[in-house]
């Protein structure tokens, strides 16, 4: 049977979906069938995403998830599948950042970087794959890493931390859980172009971030689609533990 990416049959949960990649990630998976709940702590920014997918044609619904919570985590599954039917693919996209030195970081930052990049990725994975087990039905994670998870870089201590852990997390929970048809992947993006960063990539110190890139250009939030779709598809269907760079080559080039 060829490989297909159709995700019509598909119900995906997205967070961190109210800004930057997760509300991309949440488009683009509706965009190619999916019913999509987004999830977020602040549900006030995911109605107009909402809006958005259903005027395409799609199926979504808002869901309040705090990913520091395990009783909120479990009651967004809940709100996700009595709105949508049950969820089988996760995009663990949560996460923030503190740029610092490490002599400079706080406890405070530290705990609330490793808390939400790794912590409640964790927690997320465990909640999806504990209803699909109990629920007998296979499923996908696919837990947002960073190249920065693979490879050094100054100033962002927890994060680049978090992201290693979560790299390993993917690997040990693709081992468990293989048994029971569960895929567990991650995709390792390189630097994304967003509101965020826009203006940082057009001055001397990002122009120069950039002509380290093999490809000599930064990312664009769709060059990560392909990766996604295929993880969340049926067309990844023996793949698992896989870690997916989408960096330009930055990760193999000479730091």
């Amino acid at each position: 049977m060829a490989a297909t990416f159709d995700l019509h049959a598909r119900v995906a949960l997205v967070t961190g979906a109210s800004s930057g990649l997760g509300r991309h990630f949440a488009r683009t998976l509706a965009a190619h069938g999916a019913a999509v709940a987004v999830a977020a702590r602040r549900v006030d920014r995911l109605g107009a995403l909402v809006g958005e997918i259903e005027a395409a044609g799609g199926r979504a619904v808002a869901v309040p998830m705090d990913v520091l919570r395990g009783d909120s985590i479990r009651v967004g599954f809940e709100t996700a599948a009595a709105a949508l039917g049950p969820v089988d693919v996760v995009v663990n996209n949560a996460g923030i950042g503190v740029t610092k030195p490490s002599l400079d970081l706080t406890e405070v930052e530290w705990d609330e970087v490793i808390g939400t990049n790794l912590r409640g990725a964790w927690l997320v994975a465990q909640a999806a794959a504990r209803a699909l087990v109990a629920a007998g039905r296979p499923g996908r994670i696919i837990n947002i890493a960073s190249i920065t998870g693979l490879r050094t870089i100054g100033q962002l201590v927890p994060y680049t931390a978090a992201k290693a852990g979560l790299i390993h997390l993917t690997h040990v929970m693709a081992m468990e859980l293989a048994r029971h048809r569960i895929l567990v992947n991650a995709l390792a993006p390189g630097y994304v172009e967003t509101d965020f960063n826009r203006e940082f990539f057009k001055t001397e110190a990002g122009q120069r971030l950039i002509s380290r890139i093999p490809l000599k250009r930064i990312a664009q939030p769709e060059d990560l689609d392909g990766a996604l779709l295929f993880l969340a598809s049926p067309a990844s269907a023996y793949v698992t533990g896989a870690v997916i760079s989408v960096d330009g080559g930055h990760g193999v080039a000479a730091i």
